[in-house]
């Protein structure tokens, strides 16, 4: 499987850290063997049909913070768009940033590969918040596949397992902590006292949230996820347009203080219904499942038969999303197999 790799951060790097320590587990069991013909981030792209050396390029990163500086007599100035034009592969994986603005440069980067026949695997939701109905249509038109796990969860299966409960039923809601960040900041002021502004600054320090922290606290990362569920699962042609956001500024901790007196807490919820889809803090049990705790995701997926079933798990890290890309690639390679009549 001749792979390009578009984005090398903590993903990516994770990624091409996996596959060396992995190699011979994943040609093994899944009859997996990844061969990285390119890697592209900002600074330029290295190419190698042969195979890139793995080993080289995640020492340069590291080394010098770019490819091109690391490597600058190898590194070619091309844009990953003209290496997507220029360079025969069957996979592309891209991992580039989330913009949820307009999506770019993620958003050309996938269009381009699934208009060629590539499959995708992606874990930037910025591209699938915006576009995703039409971009699994373009997919299913070429003859491609995209895929997309790392996307909700990081390395925990819940757009699999919500694929799951639908065998032999119907999803009728679904319900769901989806971001880590917000939930360790309320997890922290519901059991420490801390305000928002204090819980937020910890989170920062801790790494959990980022220097802007606008895409967690202001429910957009939750929304983007809620449209990548409701397509997958639920098979509505929805983007981040028909979502309803509120994010959790003007939580208190003594509105969290007064609730859990009452046996109840307030958690950023995704929720999908007959409603629409709306992101907000809503109160929740402490005895529901969904009531998870610091860093941790949660996703309830109720049916019309079965009832409601919760998945719970960590939400985010590049070891972990570097699972759910493996777990994609599997996907395309028997996707690739059936298609060749293997």
């Amino acid at each position: 499987m001749r792979i390009v790799m578009v984005g090398f951060g903590v993903v990516g790097r994770a990624l091409a850290e996996r596959f060396l320590r992995d190699q011979r587990y994943l040609a093994s069991n899944f009859g997996l063997k990844p061969r990285v013909v390119a890697v592209a981030d900002t600074s330029g792209a290295l190419i190698d049909e042969r195979g890139v050396d793995l080993e080289r390029v995640l020492y340069a990163k590291r080394k010098a913070g770019s490819l091109a500086k690391g490597m600058p007599d190898e590194v070619k100035p091309l844009s990953s768009s003209e290496l997507l034009d220029t360079l025969d592969y069957d996979v592309l994986v891209e991992t580039t940033p989330t913009n949820i603005v307009d999506g770019e440069p993620g958003l050309t980067h996938v269009k381009k590969a699934l208009s060629m026949g590539k499959c995708v695997v992606t874990t930037n939701k910025g591209p699938l918040a915006i576009a995703l109905p039409a971009l699994l249509e373009l997919a299913e038109r070429n003859g491609s596949l995209l895929r997309f796990s790392g996307t909700v969860g990081g390395g925990t299966p819940i757009l699999d397992f919500g694929r799951m409960c639908l065998s032999g039923d119907r999803v009728v809601k679904v319900e769901g902590i989806l971001n880590g960040t917000t939930n360790y900041i309320l997890t922290r002021m519901y059991r420490d006292g801390l305000s928002f502004e204090e819980a937020l600054k910890e989170a920062q320090d801790a790494g959990y949230a980022e220097r802007d922290p606008t895409m967690d606290v202001e429910g957009y990362d939750t929304a983007c996820k809620l449209v990548i569920i409701a397509n997958y699962v639920m098979g509505l042609k929805v983007t981040i347009r028909d979502v309803r956001i509120k994010g959790i500024r003007d939580v208190t901790y003594e509105v969290l203080k007064r609730l859990g007196e009452s046996g109840k807490t307030i958690k950023l919820l995704g929720v999908i219904d007959e409603g629409g889809l709306v992101v907000e803090p809503r109160e929740v049990s402490l005895t529901d499942p969904l009531c998870v705790w610091g860093t941790l995701n949660a996703v309830t997926f109720y049916t019309k038969h079965l009832g409601s079933e919760t998945i719970v798990g960590k939400g985010a890290g590049g070891e972990e999303t570097a699972v759910a890309i493996i777990r994609d690639l599997i996907a395309v390679k028997k996707f690739l197999m059936k298609g060749l009549g293997g």
